[in-house]
């Protein structure tokens, strides 16, 4: 998968400084994955979630959510958001 884009995720890793060993984790994980839907994701990484037409991901022991939309034809993984638990439960990230 082509994840687009790594720079907000390394945005996120500066935000919150403990988070950054396991978005590289992840990382390192989708870019290696060949995805055609969600229920591949899940063997993966068994803490995604669908949202509307996302793909939501725990991370950090259910602490962070990194918020993705894949498209399975293309390949690509585009980021949307790296949030803490709080700022993901507030929903301000679906508009």
């Amino acid at each position: 998968m082509h994840v687009i884009s790594r720079k907000r995720l390394l945005e996120g890793s500066k935000e919150h400084a403990e988070l950054g060993a396991a978005l590289d984790v992840w990382y390192r994980l989708a870019k290696k994955a060949r995805w055609k839907n969600l229920f591949e994701v899940r063997q993966t990484l068994t803490t995604a979630d669908g949202a509307g037409g996302f793909t939501v991901f725990n991370i950090k022991a259910n602490s962070f959510r990194l918020i993705t939309e894949i498209n399975y034809q293309t390949g690509r993984i585009f980021i949307r958001s790296v949030l803490t638990r709080a700022e993901y439960s507030k929903e301000g990230w679906k508009k």
